[in-house]
């Protein structure tokens, strides 16, 4: 689903192109500096003290979703910059792209970064040693950690638009919102092997995000039933 909203919707427009993966390197960069600040905190703290590890686990994760919405506000200000500079570019005084556009193209920079390296880090997994489900737990990890890569690419492009919306209307319970959302999603890895309790509130929380943020573009449920009967 995620290549397909790629392909669709993105890959054939050049400039809908640089700006996912200008907000896939932001990702990027949030993660490279999350990940220094957990890796100092670690090594600076007694390893055997296993309860001062799973604080530190939880304050990364924490740290790290705050520190992505921070980078995401920072690309929402570059991206404001670059609409006034293609508006003084183009001949007729419009950008060739919306504020709106530009969200939903950044939130799937953002999500399929993500996406991208927790695919990596399952493949890593899966080299081995061992075999998954071996001592009795879950054989579906390997399952459950797809549909969980696919839930938070798609709520990471519905976060980039309702965030980018609230940004730009000044609606800062918006944000909020979104920060709360993510906090919850991250939250919820903890419930593991519990994949019950990760994955049913992330699709929740999902379908929720996907509403609101169609709402938000414009959407209407008459235009949705048009959609389902292929009516034009």
């Amino acid at each position: 689903p995620a290549f397909g909203l790629f392909l669709f919707t993105i890959a054939r427009d050049p400039l809908r192109i640089i700006i996912l993966i200008a907000g896939a390197f932001f990702w990027l960069v949030s993660l490279l500096l999350s990940s220094l600040i957990w890796f100092i905190a670690v090594k600076a703290s007694d390893p055997r003290d296993e309860r001062l590890q799973k604080g530190l686990l939880i304050f990364g994760v924490m740290f790290s979703v705050l520190l992505q919405e921070a980078f995401r506000f920072l690309y929402y200000k570059l991206l404001r910059k670059a609409i006034e500079g293609l508006v003084a570019l183009s001949e007729d005084g419009c950008s060739p792209i919306s504020i709106q556009q530009m969200a939903y193209v950044a939130g799937v920079g953002f999500g399929l970064m993500s996406g991208a390296f927790s695919m990596i880090n399952l493949l890593a997994d899966a080299l081995g040693p061992g075999t998954v489900g071996i001592h009795g737990d879950s054989q579906l990890y390997f399952l459950t950690s797809a549909f969980m890569t696919m839930v938070l690419i798609f709520l990471h492009t519905f976060w980039g638009i309702l965030f980018f919306h609230g940004c730009e209307h000044r609606r800062w319970w918006e944000i909020v919102a979104v920060v709360v959302m993510h906090l919850t999603v991250s939250g919820s890895s903890f419930c593991n092997p519990l994949y019950v309790g990760s994955l049913v509130p992330s699709y929740i929380l999902m379908a929720a995000a996907a509403a609101w943020a169609y709402l938000l573009s414009g959407g209407s449920a008459q235009n949705l039933r048009r959609f389902l009967l292929c009516k034009s």
